[in-house]
């Protein structure tokens, strides 16, 4: 394989673990944890979730719109059914890594906000750290905390293990 296709596949491959993770987390949640707000007026844990599968949209249609899908009306929905989250989850991921391969491959620079098609990956990757921290962090000041050794194997340990460990499509 060749160097540039093989970093583009590891690139890419980041982003799926990424997305697993944070699925892996959406199914590990406590029973009615996906109404968990730390306070009155902050986002519930859905909204959460599905405010990172709204931006996740939003940035591919402002800067590689020949890879958008519809954005959704609201940011910030509460939904309550876990399975439908996964399947936003999924399919924006599927958006994200499309629009970043596509212009990757066809040497062009994101429309708006990137310099650079791996600078939108990256971004995301920090981003949706940064709210899977604050999920585990509603989740300890409400309770309801996800211990290291029961989020350890869902999480951390995605990006450790060998592909075929953690890659439940193949």
């Amino acid at each position: 394989m060749h160097a540039l296709q093989s970093l583009l596949e590891a690139l890419l491959d980041s982003w799926d673990r990424n997305n697993t993770i944070l699925l892996n987390l959406l199914r590990a949640l406590p029973e009615g944890a996906l109404e968990v707000r730390v306070m009155e007026g902050s986002p519930s844990i859905a909204q959460r979730f599905t405010h990172i599968h709204y931006v996740r949209l939003v940035f591919v249609f402002e800067d590689a719109p020949e890879f958008a899908r519809n954005v959704p009306d609201e940011e910030w929905v509460a939904e309550r059914d876990p399975d439908r989250i996964a399947q936003m989850l999924n399919e924006s991921a599927q958006v994200v890594r499309d629009a970043v391969k596509g212009k990757l491959e066809a040497g062009q620079h994101m429309n708006l906000h990137f310099d650079h098609p791996i600078l939108l990956l990256q971004h995301m990757l920090w981003r949706e750290g940064y709210h899977h921290g604050q999920i585990k962090l509603a989740l300890k000041l409400t309770g309801r905390p996800l211990t290291d050794k029961e989020a350890g194997p869902l999480t951390w340990r995605v990006w450790m293990l060998k592909k075929k460990f953690w890659d439940t499509t193949g």
